[in-house]
């Protein structure tokens, strides 16, 4: 017993709570903000810089949510070693982002559907790896609700990109994208400096087994966590060209971006900081339930005040429901939270998907005189409702 102590004692990390949090939010603003969103405040620019035409737009934006889904669906071969994965991802995402900037037109038009998927790709790759090493050490530690600080790093990668955008708005684009790859390689210096610990497995030092598929007592979970990309992802696609049309103003549509990302940054902020005792159950129904009320808000008012409000409530809980939903991932998976993690990203990616599909379908169709994007966040909202009540119930059974 006591070589088994002094063991453990050894494998104990060289980790402060803060050392890690900073690292898990950097390495997620890296991902989020640069490898996943850094091509909505741009598009604009490129647009206008003729880097991209308008049929080109569709082939970049679905290449990186397809590289996001491949990605969720291969991080299980880095359980072994997430901060690898880790790290690889971050600097990939900084040098393709570079690459973006420093290729010429013709050159561009070539690569530019393989650099964003790759950046999708890895994107995952970090949200995955970072949620399970980071959570993990911080459990080593028994600093376990710390956890919530790590995906700050998400909303104010979004805010720091594109205020970054907003700022740069008069230079050519491909500059911009040089400044976001420099900043990438800037945040990812802690990420990439931290050493690998492996960790001892519960007292016993027992195998932790591998398996890719999850008990049959996660695939609600799964879905739940699904219909929360669904869910945000159809006002987060179409309110910027419906608030167009309500004014036409481009120094506000470049304050849209830092917004959405502040408004994501302060409340996954207020909930670390403020409800740190709540169950993960109880911060995702809540988010869910708040969520669905900001998606079901353009389905009947699309005043400039209407879609103010509605960017406001989905922007403001999407990173609570991811949040809330990777940590209790890693609650019911303790040993190896990886696969499931992996999975849940998967759902998470496929409903981004699906959702504008899902839109552009009904377009064809004339369903109780509402239009397409009206009936698509109707349908988005009673989803969202549903999980709401399923995550409440959950919440009940476990308290």
């Amino acid at each position: 017993m006591a070589s088994m102590n002094q063991t453990t004692r050894l494998a104990a990390p060289p980790y402060t709570p803060l050392r890690l949090v900073l690292t898990g939010a950097l390495a997620l603003a890296v991902a989020m903000g640069v490898g996943r969103f850094a091509f909505t405040p741009l598009l604009p620019l490129m647009l206008r810089d003729g880097l991209l035409d308008t049929t080109s737009v569709y082939g970049w934006a679905s290449a990186n949510y397809l590289g996001y889904l491949m990605g969720a669906l291969s991080a299980f071969w880095l359980q072994r070693h997430p901060l690898i994965g880790l790290k690889a991802g971050l600097l990939g995402i900084a040098l393709m982002t570079l690459s973006t900037g420093i290729l010429d037109i013709p050159q561009l038009a070539q690569a530019g559907i393989a650099l964003r998927f790759g950046c999708g790709l890895l994107s995952a790759w970090v949200l995955v790896c970072t949620s399970s090493w980071c959570l993990n050490a911080l459990t080593h530690i028994d600093k376990r609700h710390h956890g919530s600080w790590i995906y700050t790093g998400v909303g104010a990668g979004i805010a720091l990109t594109g205020t970054l955008t907003w700022l740069s708005g008069s230079l050519f684009a491909t500059d911009a994208w040089i400044m976001l790859g420099l900043l990438a390689l800037l945040l990812s210096v802690l990420p990439l400096c931290q050493p690998e610990v492996r960790y001892l497995s519960g007292e016993t030092g027992r195998h932790v087994q591998r398996n890719l598929t999850p008990n049959a007592r996660h695939w609600p979970l799964i879905g739940c966590y699904a219909l929360s990309g669904f869910g945000y992802i159809i006002p987060a696609t179409y309110l910027p060209a419906l608030a167009q049309q309500q004014i036409d103003n481009p120094h506000l549509f470049g304050l849209a971006w830092p917004i959405f990302g502040l408004a994501a940054l302060l409340s996954v902020a207020l909930v670390a900081f403020k409800c740190r005792h709540w169950s993960h159950q109880r911060t995702w129904a809540t988010a869910q339930g708040v969520m669905a009320v900001g998606v079901l808000i353009p389905a009947f008012g699309q005043r400039l005040e209407c879609l103010a409000l509605s960017a406001l409530l989905v922007g403001g809980t999407f990173m609570l429901a991811t949040l809330a939903g990777l940590q209790l991932a890693r609650e019911r998976e303790p040993d190896n939270p990886t696969p499931l993690l992996g999975l849940m990203t998967a759902g998470f990616a496929s409903s981004q998907i699906a959702g504008p599909i899902l839109v552009q379908q009904l377009e064809h169709l004339n369903t109780f005189g509402l239009a397409a994007l009206e009936m698509g966040c109707i349908i988005a909202s009673c989803l969202l409702t549903l999980t709401t009540c399923w995550l409440k119930r959950l919440n009940c059974a476990t308290s």
